[in-house]
This record gives C-alpha cells, sequence and structure tokens, in this order.
C-alpha cells in the first residue's frame, strides 16, 4: 500500500512513506496527502454545492469556507510565525469566523488556487529550518517548527474530516 494513489481525480496523493527516518520529511508528507485530499473534496461538485452551508449549527461551514481558513491557517502558523514572512494575516482580529465567509469572488477555482498558491509559500517559509529551531515569531510562547509544523498537520486533518461531511452532504460521495 505504500506511496499508492487512489481517491478522486484531482490533485495526486502518495500515502507517506513507510520508513520514516526524517521527522520533518514526514510530516511534509503527511501534509501533501491532507492538502491533496482537501482540494479534491471540492472538485466535482457545483460552485452552490462548495458554498452550501448544511449544518444549522455551523451556519459558515461549507467546502469552500473550509478551504479559506486552512489557507489562512498556512499563512499564519507557517509564513508568518515560523518563517517570520512579512505577509498580509488573512484573519480578522474582530470576526474570528471571517475566513469562512464567501464572497462573489470566492468561486471554486479561485479558493482552490489560492490555497494551493499558500502550499509553495508555506514551503519556502519553512525551507532549511530544523525540528528544533524555533518560529520567527512568538506568538503566546516559543514554539519549535517541529511544533508549527504538526499544528498545522493536525488542523488540516481536523478540517479534512469536516470536508469528508460536507462532500457527502453535497452529492453523497464519501471515501478518502
Amino acid at each position: 500500500m505504500a506511496n499508492e494513489v487512489w481517491g478522486l481525480d484531482g490533485v495526486a496523493r502518495s500515502w507517506p512513506k513507510d520508513r520514516a527516518e526524517d521527522e520533518l520529511r514526514l510530516q511534509w508528507e503527511f501534509l501533501a496527502f491532507l492538502r491533496a485530499t482537501a482540494v479534491n473534496k471540492v472538485l466535482g461538485v457545483s460552485p452552490e454545492q462548495a458554498a452550501a452551508t448544511p449544518w444549522p449549527a455551523s451556519p459558515l461551514m461549507s467546502l469552500l469556507g473550509v478551504v479559506k481558513h486552512l489557507t489562512a491557517v498556512e499563512r499564519f502558523w507557517m509564513s508568518y510565525v515560523g518563517g517570520g514572512m512579512d505577509v498580509p494575516l488573512l484573519w480578522d482580529s474582530e470576526d474570528e469566523t471571517a475566513e469562512f465567509r464567501l464572497s462573489p469572488a470566492d468561486t471554486p477555482e479561485a479558493v482552490l488556487a489560492a490555497y494551493q498558491e499558500e502550499w509553495t509559500r508555506s514551503e519556502k517559509a519553512l525551507a532549511g529550518l530544523s525540528p528544533d529551531d524555533l518560529a520567527v515569531r512568538e506568538v503566546g510562547g516559543d514554539r519549535t517548527v517541529r511544533w508549527v509544523l504538526a499544528h498545522v498537520v493536525q488542523e488540516t486533518a481536523r478540517h479534512v474530516g469536516h470536508l469528508d461531511v460536507l462532500r457527502e452532504f453535497a452529492d453523497g460521495l464519501v471515501g478518502e
């Protein structure tokens, strides 16, 4: 099963290599798998389905809103905090849910492209750093690159679970 690619057509996914000898490589591989899964969960639905918010208790949670949130997560934790890049943040300090809100410009193509562009920025921000290096910016304490990357992996994994359910609501498609 190692390195097998399966799932929806779209972004190719590879399961991380079995022999995990390089901690950061392993985390990057899991993150790549999760990122591709997130994108693939949006592919193939209509713009209306991608923007639908079927959970009454979470009226802003849509396929596109979750991907916009993941883009903001990567920008903040990896580029801004971890790598210290001078980039505009996608958070709104007055509205904790702003990145989930959709505008007319938030088409599936635009949201997915922004997310994929963020991957390049994130990887560039942390390039050359070791797991024990401290994040450039302190946010609520000293964090290592190891912590930053692990946090983004867990946040992405959690939201891929949301995307699984949202996709099932959209058109009945289930599975990884």
